[in-house]
């Protein structure tokens, strides 16, 4: 039976490559449970659901050049005019896009006073018709939908209607529907709340208050418009809008077609890169612990080959020779695994302080030890069942 204290011996009789493999131990596991953390927490980001359906919902930009334009009309006449093409499901203009980082965003509060009415979080404001749900695929859970009389061409109108998210209903109103209840705009504007839909995100992706969107009744007459559209027809639709549209008045520019979920990926484009990049150090690290520990066993077999063979002339079998190195192996991985733990810990709450991150859970320094072993019992197995293979015969000539 293999005992701990003379490995540890041992290891006590050659310092320097055990420390310095300790010490590479702990700086690993403290580097890759955090960065585990951080690639979790960003995937996690990725794939949250918007409530949109981000590939139906293919976006462009409109510019007007012409000065005799009445943009309010052209705006109704351009709306028509696309719900007309055929594969376009629902349209409607937009004075922003979900997702986009780009938008309006505003507070209302919950009383006629500002000075000691409770405000809402912040929230996305949305402008759009009653043709906006249905382009964007939201699902409506409570209340109902806008009437076609009830939207305005002015943001100023003083009949206010809102659409808003699950999440704004929830936080505002925790225990109540909110549904027929007011907001309000200052002291003398009052918006009434007629729907809740279940999901609906704004353009921030990295605010914490990106689930908070209303929709407000108000056709806006900007540059940005939304199509429903399967994404096997978006290209030939896209000629068509085009064609279409400048038909109708070619003074204009039509640009910028994109899906929502393009639009996602630009947003995101910055989370991906840091998930790549330290998924990459996470497997650089494991890569270079292993090897440092497949060289330091194969050194260890070189400097003790007569060590080995006089243990094996003294009856030790093949497994307690695999036994030895491996019982090495942990004890540096465990005393390494449990200092870098804590000093995982510690990173953890620095960047918790600097970055804004979420606490590190302590499963993922656990989990990183337990991936830390498996690794390194890779890293030692081969080599030392070369070192088992070691006869005493052999032992005793190379002496």
């Amino acid at each position: 039976m293999l005992h701990i204290k003379p490995v540890f011996s041992s290891l006590l009789r050659s310092k320097s490559g055990p420390i310095l493999l300790l010490m590479q131990i702990i700086l690993s596991v403290a580097i890759v449970a955090n960065a585990s953390f951080i690639i979790h927490e960003r995937l996690s980001m990725m794939q949250r659901d918007s409530g949109i359906l981000e590939k139906q919902v293919l976006t462009f930009n409109l510019y007007n050049f012409d000065p005799s334009i009445d943009e309010t009309l052209q705006n109704k006449v351009d709306q028509r005019i696309l719900r007309s093409i055929p594969h376009v499901e629902a349209a409607t203009s937009t004075n922003m896009l979900p997702l986009s980082g780009s938008g309006w965003s505003s507070t209302l509060n919950l009383g006629p006073d500002p000075e000691t009415a409770k405000s809402t979080p912040q929230l996305a404001m949305y402008l759009g018709t009653e043709h906006t749900i249905e382009t964007l695929g939201l699902k409506l859970i409570e209340g109902r939908n806008f009437y076609p009389d009830e939207i305005s061409d002015d943001v100023n109108s003083p009949d206010k209607l809102l659409i808003i998210s699950k999440a704004l209903a929830d936080e505002v109103w925790p225990n109540d529907s909110a549904v027929g209840k007011n907001l309000w705009v200052g002291a003398d504007e009052q918006v009434t709340i007629i729907g809740v839909v279940d999901k609906m995100q704004g353009a921030w992706v990295d605010s914490n208050d990106l689930e908070y969107s209303i929709i407000q009744n108000v056709d806006y007459a900007g540059r940005s418009y939304m199509l429903r559209v399967a994404p096997e027809y978006q290209a030939r639709v896209q000629e068509a809008v085009i064609a279409a549209l400048m038909k109708e008045n070619p003074n204009r520019v039509i640009d910028d077609f994109r899906s929502i979920a393009e639009v996602k990926t630009n947003s995101y484009r910055d989370h991906e890169l840091m998930v790549t990049v330290l998924s990459m150090m996470v497997v650089l690290l494991l890569l270079i612990t292993s090897l440092g520990l497949t060289g330091m066993v194969m050194f260890n077999i070189q400097r003790r080959t007569k060590q080995i063979g006089t243990r094996r002339a003294l009856g030790a079998t093949k497994h307690d020779i695999l036994s030895l190195f491996l019982t090495e192996n942990y004890i540096i991985c465990v005393v390494g695994g449990l200092l870098g733990g804590s000093l995982a810990v510690l990173l953890g709450q620095q960047l918790m302080k600097h970055y804004a991150l979420p606490q590190l859970d302590l499963v993922y320094p656990v989990m990183t030890v337990i991936g830390m072993l498996l690794v390194t019992t890779v890293a030692v197995v081969l080599p030392a069942r070369k070192a088992a293979n070691i006869s005493p015969a052999m032992a005793t000539r190379s002496v």
